[in-house]
């Protein structure tokens, strides 16, 4: 059994497992071989990146956690009186370092991610170099760089003020006898950067919207970079992804549809450049995303929406349509439901999840012509999406700093329960009120000094490796 852990999960100098022993790193499996030892073949990276894929599927990385995190501790969502115990201390801001499942399951589980994309990588230079080989290379970068992105804002404090504070290690081989320190939140971020060009220049061949593809990373690199305050460079990366993807947004008639079909896109470029795929057999079962939100099916039903949320969108807006109304037991007042996803029971898919929408890229676009003294074209960008969701809208016409809260509001509205505002609230500075409960009303004031917005560093981790240091605050 220990060897062929080895081979699954093997510690990253003893990052993920505080049980691991020199001894039994030192061990050489006789009964199999190390991952990237295995990767001889352009069949062989298939299957090391289909299991690299897999990984980021789990309940405390895309499949439930770090979405559910960037809404429920931002003033999206809630958890309800009645509830299974879950998230409630990122609903209450009472997070502590011992003992903190999500901070320790998120980390494990993002290194482990890490490892797949490591080994990829180490075993490319010996296989043939075809297109094919080229692309799941380069999905692999991206992969990367998406897990340090999320590990870099959740353990680490955000660019746009502390770029020198310590974020996380940077580990980008095997070795078993390594025992790194944490690097720079700036460190880390410019390793992105990078693996996000080197993505982007090795990819070619367009696999569907379950798998990265050029575009994808580009718009992660957008992304990353709006998360940096990079202005200038988030304006030229949105840029390519909205004029040279081929991706479109799809008309208001069809945007329901779109978050009701649980099916990943193949050929079709509409909203989706990256989601992580979840179907029968390979789903997270009750720890879906879905699950969290409503009953159906046997669900948790835990998280509602705050009703400031609601009342954002107008009547005609379509979005609108993805939240209901109703009661829910355990919870008193009106209960505003999450309708983005409805397959958690399905028998015969699941809902996947979105990462990156094109939606986000012209939103990240509208921002980057408003930072670099652009109004026009940033209320351009800021209306294709508004306009095209609410078509009764005639569109923001503001001016001045106005232009970058409307900019927030339709951030807030479009990309609800996809794990994005806590981030814009966090990058920006700003304060807030936290509703951990409606009714009756319980707040929390929020300030950009507030240490729970970032995660404790796992005890098992500091445990195992003299050389890493708590966050503030833990």
């Amino acid at each position: 059994m220990k060897s062929r852990m080895k081979i699954l999960i093997p510690c990253l100098a003893v990052l993920l497992f505080a049980s691991c022993t020199k001894d039994y790193l030192n061990d050489k499996p006789y009964t199999s071989v190390v991952l990237q030892d295995a990767i001889k073949t352009e069949g062989d990276l298939l299957v090391a990146v289909t299991g690299m894929y897999s990984v980021l599927r789990t309940t405390d990385l895309f499949g439930r956690t770090l979405p559910v995190k960037g809404d429920i501790m931002a003033d999206n969502t809630f958890v309800i009186t009645a509830n299974s115990g879950r998230y409630i201390t990122m609903n209450s801001f009472t997070s502590t370092a011992v003992g903190d499942a999500y901070a320790l399951a998120v980390w494990q589980n993002a290194y482990i991610g890490i490892k797949y994309a490591n080994s990829i990588i180490a075993a490319a230079p010996g296989i043939t170099a075809t297109a094919n080989s080229k692309q799941y290379l380069g999905e692999a970068y991206a992969a990367r760089a998406l897990l340090y992105f999320e590990l870099a804002r959740n353990y680490g404090h955000p660019y746009t003020a502390a770029p020198n504070d310590l974020g996380v290690p940077l580990v980008l081989t095997f070795d078993q006898n390594l025992l790194p320190k944490r690097n720079t939140v700036k460190e880390v971020y410019t390793q992105v950067i990078a693996d996000l060009e080197q993505a982007y220049s090795l990819m070619s061949v367009y696999r569907g919207t379950s798998y990265f593809s050029k575009y994808a990373a580009r718009a992660l690199e957008a992304r990353v970079y709006q998360n940096m305050g990079d202005w200038a460079n988030a304006k030229t990366t949105a840029l390519d992804v909205v004029t040279s993807s081929g991706f479109a947004l799809l008309p208001s008639a069809s945007y329901v549809a779109y978050w009701g079909s649980p099916v990943a896109q193949t050929t079709t470029k509409n909203e989706t450049l990256f989601e992580v795929e979840s179907d029968y057999t390979s789903n997270n079962g009750f720890d879906q995303i879905g699950f969290i939100y409503l009953t159906l099916g046997g669900g948790y039903g835990d998280i509602l929406a705050n009703s400031d949320l609601y009342a954002a969108y107008s009547a005609t807006d379509v979005r609108k349509s993805l939240m209901s109304t109703g009661t829910r037991s355990g919870q008193a007042g009106t209960a505003y439901f999450c309708n983005k996803y409805i397959n958690a029971a399905s028998a015969t898919d699941k809902d996947d999840t979105k990462v990156v929408r094109l939606a986000d890229v012209m939103l990240i676009l509208a921002e980057a012509y408003y930072n670099t003294a652009d109004p026009v074209n940033a209320n351009l960008y800021l209306n294709k999406v508004a306009t095209q969701r609410d078509p009764s809208f005639t569109g923001w016409t503001d001016a001045g700093a106005q232009i970058l809260e409307d900019i927030l509001v339709e951030r807030r509205k479009e990309l609800a329960f996809e794990g994005s505002r806590l981030w814009d609230l966090v990058r920006l500075q700003r304060s807030w009120t936290k509703t951990s409960n409606q009714s009756p009303l319980v707040t929390i004031a929020v300030t950009p000094t507030n240490t729970q917005l970032i995660l404790p560093i796992p005890t098992n981790e500091i445990n195992a490796n003299p050389n890493i240091v708590q966050n503030p605050g833990y």
